[in-house]
């Protein structure tokens, strides 16, 4: 008896270190069928975002799967970069090559709408960064609506931010698209900072995946090193905070992140509190719950699959003999 049918994914992100991973997860799951990359402006300018794509798909040989650029500044607001976690690049830590694996023309709010439209079976869409492509795709192709299966979306916090005291980075990038899209009545996972502050890459995780030795894995290990000496510096944690791809890894196995049917608001007029997903966990205010969010990770299977999605790229180095 065969099993259930892998899921149609589209990744919506703005590479980034852990947007890396969750391309690389992405791709190397049996359970979905990963049928495009769009990029967006977020972490860096979208002309960066995009070519650090291809420079992760190129090192881990994925071209199979279009990579398309979309929008590059918010809805209505002017645009912001975290260069001070990612680095001037939005992919620091590595000694890229020139990529090999090119660009779809498509714009990505079409190539959302086609994977909806065209495809063997509804879509997911796990957007990991502004939700400025989603929105815009939602608004344009309204019909995609009853195409597409679920939105898993990392972003936003239930308590306290990343970007200001009250909001996470994403959210705070592109507010009115994520109220847009929160508002949209798809089904959607949010996977806040509650979650993705769980699965850090500590130094017994570098040392799972340096341990692969392979050309992905050595890739992974550099970028995450690099994350971590600047999610020191700006944040003081210990080992940096994996985010992104805790929302692939919500669509692969949803047992993995515990999530609460809840009501989630984002503030698009405090002066203090702009962006903040407002989550009503008690259901004080009586609005109708429009989001399961993510309460917990199990953080030991998260790594497990996240090592093993690492180990599919491995190559065995050949062993440099010894003088």
């Amino acid at each position: 008896m065969s099993g259930p049918a892998p899921r149609r994914i589209l990744l919506d992100c703005d590479p980034g270190h852990d947007d890396a991973m969750a391309i690389l997860l992405a791709a190397a799951s049996p359970a979905v069928e990963f049928v495009a990359i769009t990029t967006v402006a977020g972490n860096q300018t979208l002309e960066k975002t995009t070519l650090n794509a291809r420079r992760v798909c190129s090192v881990a040989g994925i071209d199979d799967v279009p990579i398309a650029a979309g929008c590059d500044r918010p809805l209505v607001r002017e645009p912001m970069q975290a260069d001070d976690i990612h680095g001037e690049s939005g992919l620091d830590g590595v000694d890229w090559p020139e990529p090999t694996v090119g660009l779809d023309p498509r714009h990505a709010v079409d190539v959302i709408a086609e994977a909806a439209i065209e495809g063997d079976g509804p879509l997911t869409i796990v957007a990991v960064g502004p939700l400025t492509n989603v929105a815009t795709a939602l608004a344009r192709h309204p019909g995609i609506r009853e195409r597409i299966d679920r939105i898993s979306i990392m972003g936003g916090a239930i308590g306290l931010g990343n970007w200001s005291p009250s909001a996470e980075f994403n959210i705070i990038e592109d507010p009115e698209a994520a109220a847009a899209v929160l508002a949209s009545g798809l089904p959607i996972t949010l996977v806040p900072l509650e979650v993705t502050h769980r699965a850090l890459a500590t130094p017994a995780v570098l040392a799972r995946i340096e341990a692969l030795r392979g050309p992905v894995s050595d890739m992974s290990v550099a970028l995450m090193r690099f994350f971590a000496e600047t999610y020191e510096r700006v944040f003081g944690f210990a080992a940096p905070a994996v985010h992104d791809p805790c929302a692939v890894a919500a669509v692969i196995d949803p047992t993995l992140v515990t999530t609460r049917h809840v009501n989630v608001e984002v503030d698009l007029e405090s002066t203090l509190s702009l962006g903040r997903t407002v989550c009503d966990i008690h259901g004080i205010t009586g609005r109708a719950p429009n989001a399961d969010v993510g309460v917990d990770l199990d953080v030991d299977r998260f790594w497990d699959l996240m090592v093993q999605a690492l180990a599919t790229y491995s190559v065995a180095r050949p062993e440099v003999p010894t003088p």
